[in-house]
């Protein structure tokens, strides 16, 4: 049976490594803190006398880098989680979400049995998946799904998927951590206390200058002029420098473009070249605060016009 789990696992890999998360990140002590906490807490759930939340709930604003922060946090623990998104939280079949969530809470769990590494269950932007947003109906996958994870609070080491229970098909408990903006919405018995722990992330001004600085320490940029840069744009969410950081390749992706033949050769370059051959040669742009902050100022205003314009009620408006 143990084999049989090794191929499904190595089959499917529902599984996450971390090989992409290449250099330094910066990780906020406080986030560190409370994600490394629940896992033991979780882990050593037998030795303590209290009832343990099997549930992290990290919310709050959007783009603040609750999920990047949580997986450097796997990579710094050596931990290799089972990783879902909202988007896997309905489905056209009655009940195929909940069995999925409870068959991946099996296969984290056949990691530590059979692997010897540490797994979590994780589930991103929960609340895009369960909440409830204005006169949006609850459907049967709604309640299953909220029903599964409620159920994997109170019972985290009987879990099913449709077989018959055995006496000696104990699962290991493995810490279930879920992000969201707006938990308000979620169903109140699933996040009470006992069954979740809520953490609210907000970084400070110092943790986004910290993070930010890591990610342009090899551009040359220091850490004061990181600072100018944040204290150019306040307000603004983690994503919003590495947004920055991204629109200072355009021009020299343009320009690189051009050299290669435009865009009429883009197919064969990209495509056919990369089978047989390398592509030509990229020159990364050279970063100046001049660049990112006109970067910057190109980003919001980008923002400012989507709020202002508000194209879909002039569709509405026209529909009438």
């Amino acid at each position: 049976m143990i084999f049989l789990w090794g191929i499904f696992l190595e089959k499917t890999k529902v599984t996450r490594s971390f090989e992409y998360l290449q250099g330094d990140y910066y990780i906020a002590p406080e986030f560190m803190d409370k994600v490394v906490c629940h896992i033991v807490k979780n882990y050593i759930a037998h030795l303590l006398k209290t009832k343990v939340p099997l549930i992290l709930g990290i919310w709050g604003g959007k783009g603040q880098g609750k999920s990047f922060q949580t997986e450097l946090i796997f990579q710094a623990m050596g931990i290799e989680p089972v990783i879902m998104s909202a988007g896997e939280l309905e489905s056209e079949r009655a009940g195929e979400p909940g069995k999925l969530i409870r068959e991946r809470y099996r296969a984290a769990s056949q990691v530590v049995q059979n692997q010897g590494k540490m797994s979590c269950l994780m589930i991103n932007d929960i609340d895009a998946g369960l909440g409830r947003f204005g006169n949006t109906q609850v459907t049967v996958n709604n309640q299953i799904v909220v029903g599964t994870l409620m159920n994997l609070s109170d019972n985290p080491t009987r879990v099913s998927i449709g077989q018959d229970w055995r006496e000696s098909d104990i699962t290991h408990r493995i810490p279930v951590i879920v992000t969201g903006n707006d938990f308000s919405t979620l169903y109140a018995p699933l996040i009470r206390d006992g069954r979740m722990e809520k953490f609210y992330w907000q970084p400070t001004r110092e943790d986004i200058v910290n993070i930010v600085h890591r990610m342009y320490e090899k551009d040359g940029i220091s850490k004061n002029e990181v600072a100018s840069i944040v204290d150019t744009f306040p307000s603004q969410a983690l994503d919003f420098y590495g947004a920055l950081k991204s629109r200072t390749y355009d021009r020299s992706i343009l320009k690189w473009v051009s050299e290669n033949g435009g865009y009429e050769k883009l197919g064969e370059i990209l495509l056919k070249r990369k089978r047989v051959d390398k592509l030509p040669t990229f020159t990364p742009p050279k970063r100046t605060m001049d660049a990112l902050l006109e970067s910057g100022y190109s980003l919001i205003k980008e923002q400012k016009l989507i709020t202002a314009t508000k194209l879909s009620k002039e569709y509405l408006k026209n529909m009438d």
